[in-house]
């Protein structure tokens, strides 16, 4: 079995599978480690490492290689849009993404330019369409994804009918980050007939993987809200030490601990 193939049937099965994001090599060994059976790429994550508001095509694709290669565990590539408007051109990042490596891959709907922020639905389906095409020609899981929530464009009825678009074109997984209640939720799976993802990075973090289960979602992600909160750590500490305290070093996981995630 390829590891495709691994990737494939955790989405098959009954109960929703978590897939952490991490964000370089340590962290994807450190989850590795702590038992995930799947890891996702996170480009906010990316561009948090190199200091920037958007990582660069290069710099996502050498990630998704890093990550791939750090354990033997699938990967699911954020790739964003493709970095293309054009439906083939775009597809050209999926076809990149297998050569680095992943088992799965998604592309969005959002253009990069908030003043015009989601691509036209014919333009939108026929990037899936193509992605479609070169995912199964290279044996990726493909995810198509409906920015309209987390953008702010709070319309649920025109996400779930995208959704439903992306799904006749073809796409294996469908995903609609900014999803925030349980309700939403139910309302895009129910409406589906394929495995959703929802992001929790966005959610009311009162919600359980078990009430998640119960409603039929089949893959559980976080974006880049582990990195987020490793910064808010390493922020916390940094202010802490700027202030002359250092009361944060009582708090550090033994280094022989993480060097048996590493070794």
């Amino acid at each position: 079995m390829t590891t495709t193939d691994d990737f494939r049937a955790l989405h098959e099965r009954s109960e929703p599978f978590l897939l952490p994001n991490p964000w370089d090599a340590g962290t994807a060994r450190l989850l590795a480690g702590l038992g995930f059976e799947a890891l996702a790429t996170t480009s906010l994550g990316v561009a948090n490492v190199v200091g920037r508001a958007r990582a660069t095509r290069a710099e996502i694709l050498a990630n998704c290689r890093e990550i791939a290669e750090a354990t033997p565990l699938p990967v699911n590539a954020d790739l964003e849009n493709g970095f293309a408007d054009d439906p083939a051109e775009a597809a050209k990042m999926i076809d990149a993404a297998a050569d680095a490596g992943v088992a799965g891959a998604s592309i969005e709907d959002f253009t990069g330019d908030l003043r015009t922020p989601i691509y036209d639905i014919g333009l939108a389906v026929d990037r899936v369409r193509a992605a479609v095409e070169t995912a199964r020609a290279r044996s990726v899981v493909l995810t198509a994804r409906c920015e309209n929530l987390w953008l702010g464009i709070d319309d649920l009825g025109d996400t779930i009918r995208r959704l439903q678009a992306y799904e006749e074109a073809g796409a294996d997984v469908l995903y609609a980050p900014g999803l925030r209640t349980l309700e939403e939720m139910r309302a895009v799976v129910s409406s589906v007939g394929k495995p959703v993802n929802v992001v929790m990075g966005f959610a009311d973090p009162a919600i359980t993987l078990e009430q998640l289960a119960g409603i039929g979602v089949r893959r559980v992600s976080i974006g880049a809200a582990l990195s987020r909160l490793a910064l808010k750590s390493f922020m916390d500490g940094a202010r802490e030490m700027r202030a002359g305290r250092f009361g944060f070093v009582g708090d550090l996981p033994p280094v022989s601990e993480l060097q048996e995630f590493f070794g």
